[in-house]
């Protein structure tokens, strides 16, 4: 059993926080998802017909995570939130990229609903998550750099377990360590706002979208919700 926790501080910092984490165990990573890939092409082909396009800087939902982004001292025009940079992409290259299916689905929820999104391996995470101010003595390995040590800037948000950070600049980029593969079993996704007021209904459809692509390959699905009032989960 996993504990997700919002610390004090954070909480205190952005009141308006809700975190959907949403639990597969099971999970069947090298079957075909049709689903999955049918909401990518859709996507795709809805920015390619002019009908939709991703949410960006002058969109509410990704004009409060800059707010976020700058009210901890990272600046967001060079270091994006995810959903930011996932939708600038696509809006670029007119396609997502294709990673593995668990991975492709929180990219389709994420850009859909123009919210972050992330997940972790649960069967690589020691301890408890819990989601804080960096104090400056931390180490992280980005997704996709093994032999890369970074060290987050004090008061920056971070998620950490017991051994290191698992995403800096609070949804960034992810840790190599607990990154999830075809072949992960036990998955913890994440969506996350910090305009619960006005973005709450988004995250709770998100993350009824998530559970639909997820449920048809794996065993057991599950959502809970982190805020200031609930700030720990069990998973």
């Amino acid at each position: 059993m996993t504990i997700f926790r919002i610390r004090p501080a954070v909480a205190d910092a952005y009141p308006d926080t809700l975190i959907a984490v949403v639990t597969a165990a099971g999970l069947r990573g090298r079957e075909a998802w049709p689903a999955t890939s049918a909401a990518l092409e859709d996507l795709e082909a809805q920015l390619a017909d002019g009908v939709w396009q991703p949410a960006d800087e002058s969109d509410p939902r990704i004009e409060a995570w800059h707010a976020a982004y700058r009210s901890f001292g990272t600046n967001p025009r060079r270091i994006r939130p995810s959903v930011d940079a996932l939708g600038r992409r696509l809006t670029k290259k007119g396609t997502l990229p294709r990673i593995n299916p668990a991975v492709d689905s929180y990219n389709a929820v994420s850009v859909r609903h123009g919210l972050p999104a992330g997940a972790f391996d649960l069967d690589h995470v020691t301890g408890d998550v819990e989601i804080r101010h960096a104090e400056g003595s931390e180490t992280f390995t980005p997704l996709g750099e093994p032999g890369t040590v970074e060290t987050p800037k004090p008061g920056e948000i971070i998620y950490t377990d017991g051994t290191d950070v698992l995403t800096r600049h609070w949804n960034h980029r992810d840790a190599h360590r607990t990154r999830v593969t075809e072949n992960s079993d036990h998955v913890a996704f994440i969506l996350e706002t910090v305009a619960a007021t006005r973005d709450g209904h988004l995250l709770t459809t998100a993350a009824d979208d998530l559970q639909t692509l997820l449920r048809p390959h794996c065993a057991k699905t599950t959502v809970q919700y982190l805020s200031p009032a609930q700030p720990d989960a069990k998973v």
